[in-house]
């Protein structure tokens, strides 16, 4: 993560968390097909390489997803946050969505030129939780990673400060929000 952004992003980091506690009574689903369906019609996930290359060609932010077959609240953000209409047509238009199963050892994955496995990629992108969120600038790197379930009506708003930059103009998220989601990006207050 550069530097610059290190303040803004970590009390983004923090009003996420802050926001998003373990509550909810939902039960685990079993992983069925229908969980595949949910998960592939969740935004058009695509496998890292191909969706970092369409996003150098499209000139788009990039959201991975880190998730594991296992993790009870990552198939809750598939179920409540991912298919959510609203947050499924923002990513569609704004950013590419990459999912990774963060304990694969079987594929290679490319970032920055080195080959590497989706565990190796997950430990580049300091993520320790299940389901993390990974945020992309337009250069491929790594603005911040959010851990944990992140209901789509916090998740809505971190996707318009991302698109927006926000974080390079030194505002954190709890500044964004208090802006009703306003951030300035010519630079001048």
């Amino acid at each position: 993560m550069k530097k610059a952004y290190a303040l803004p992003v970590a009390a983004l980091c923090v009003a996420i968390a802050m926001g998003c506690g373990g509550k909810g009574g939902s039960k685990e689903p079993s992983k069925t097909s229908a969980d595949a369906s949910a998960r592939e019609g969740a935004g058009m996930w695509l496998p890292f390489n191909e969706g970092m290359a369409l996003a150098a060609k499209e000139n788009k932010h990039v959201v991975i997803d880190f998730y594991t077959s296992w993790c009870h609240w990552c198939k809750v953000m598939d179920r409540e946050t991912f298919s959510n209409p609203e947050v499924k047509k923002y990513l569609a238009e704004n950013f590419v969505t990459i999912r990774i199963d963060a304990e694969s050892m079987k594929e290679k994955v490319s970032y920055k030129g080195e080959e590497m496995t989706p565990v190796a990629l997950a430990r580049t992108f300091g993520v320790k939780g299940f389901p993390s969120l990974a945020y992309l600038d337009r250069d491929g790197e790594l603005v911040t990673v959010i851990p944990g379930f992140v209901p789509a009506k916090t998740f809505l708003p971190l996707l318009r400060y991302m698109q927006n930059e926000c974080y390079k103009q030194q505002m954190t998220f709890e500044e964004f929000m208090k802006k009703k989601g306003e951030c300035d990006t010519t630079g001048t207050i």
